[in-house]
């Protein structure tokens, strides 16, 4: 019966979750150190909240460089070898956590290995990310490219939360196996054996086209506009894996890692429910409506004066962040072609990854000179802003999708 009422799980059941599955481990590698980096890094090793902002974003720094090489890699080499390099990546990224571990009384060598550590995983996530998407477009077919999208979106985010919880409650171990020495060995573990599941996956060749692929600096500026817009929402995100653990440490608030777990669990249940109206309402109307939703959600996070308004506002980010990316994604792929799929996703990807990246040390600036609650209305502003121009350039966006 249900899946009569959601066609779009019927589809995703039989033929994308086996592709789908290391874009979850991949993301729940990136999400077990998420939640208590901040405190690794202020607790432990006693560096400020730049530092750890900054921490937290050098992995989407490192996926931001990464993501054209992995975009001309799929479109020239397939995906399935992109996928297999990414999860490789992933597990040197997860080594180089547990050496951080281990040498935490040492404060500098700690903080340059998990340096190290944050940047072979935004390499490992993006190669595996942007792979798993085209791999399943080209088995689903481009009509089914919002359900590619949005199925792995849901792995992500779903990732994301349940790496966090698992993570918070590992740094808390004790004996000489908690902390990030736990977390690094399960790191290590989980995408390798990823990569040798992606071994029995048959490839997926595309089908020619007859045209060369475009240069990466025309599929970017063809994606600009819908990169720009996606970059506005990103930032909420931001926020939330960067400084929501901060924010209730500050408050001494119980429940960081749970507020995480609501974000990625309201993230996924939109995903299954609403994903049908990108194609009904159109790509454009949708994200117009989730920049102002996750706005909405940032807001209460700024006025929150309770543990239980606080995972409202997570709540409601987390609604509203869920559609941007495939909403605006499945516009972004189509407007390079189909030989240009590959280089267009990495182009869009790029957006949220800068946007994400920068935010951990310019918001842990934000915190350090005007607080929390500015942090949250800073971003909230932000958020709007992309509702306001995407409703300018929603005709615009419109023609060019008829």
């Amino acid at each position: 019966m249900l899946s009569r009422r959601l066609p779009f799980l019927r589809f995703s059941r039989h033929s994308l979750v086996p592709v789908v599955s290391f874009n979850f481990i991949a993301y729940l590698i990136v999400g077990l150190p998420m939640a208590v980096i901040p405190l690794f890094m202020v607790e432990i090793l006693h560096f400020n909240t730049v530092w750890a902002g900054l921490a937290v974003s050098l992995q989407y720094f490192a996926t931001f460089a990464s993501r054209p090489q992995a975009g001309k890699r799929i479109d020239l080499r397939g995906p399935k070898t992109v996928v297999i390099a990414g999860l490789v990546l992933c597990a040197f990224s997860g080594v180089l956590l547990l050496l951080s571990g281990l040498t935490a009384h040492l404060a500098f060598l700690s903080l340059f290995t998990l340096f190290a550590s944050r940047c072979a995983l935004g390499w490992g996530e993006s190669w595996t990310t942007t792979a798993a998407i085209i791999w399943n477009i080209r088995r689903a077919g481009p009509s089914r490219t919002a359900q590619a999208i949005s199925w792995n979106g849901v792995t992500s985010y779903g990732g994301i939360a349940i790496g966090a919880t698992i993570g918070a409650q590992f740094y808390h171990f004790g004996g000489h196996w908690g902390g990030f020495i736990l977390i690094g060995t399960v790191s290590i573990l989980l995408p390798l054996i990823g990569a040798f599941y992606a071994q029995g996956i048959p490839k997926v060749i595309s089908l020619p086209t007859g045209k060369a692929p475009m240069p990466f600096w025309q599929v970017f500026r063809r994606v600009l506009p819908l990169g720009g817009l996606l970059s506005c929402g990103a930032v909420g995100f931001g926020a939330i894996s960067s400084c929501l653990a901060l924010y209730y440490a500050a408050r001494q608030w119980p429940g960081a890692s749970l507020a995480l777990a609501i974000f990625g669990l309201v993230f996924v249940c939109v995903r299954f429910i609403f994903t049908q109206q990108i194609a009904r309402l159109g790509g454009a109307r949708v994200a117009m409506i989730s920049l102002l939703v996750e706005a909405m959600g940032l807001l209460v996070l700024a006025f929150s004066g309770t543990v239980i308004s606080a995972f409202l506002g997570a709540a409601l980010t987390g609604a509203g962040f869920s559609l941007i990316f495939p909403a605006l994604g499945v516009l972004a792929v189509e407007s390079a072609g189909a030989e240009n799929r590959g280089a267009a996703l990495g182009a869009y990807s790029v957006f949220s990854d800068l946007a994400i990246g920068l935010s951990g040390p310019i918001l842990g600036l934000v915190i350090a000179l005007a607080g929390y609650a500015a942090l949250f209305i800073f971003t909230a502003s932000i958020t709007t802003l992309g509702a306001v121009t995407l409703l300018a350039l929603q005709k615009r966006l419109n023609q060019r999708m008829a």
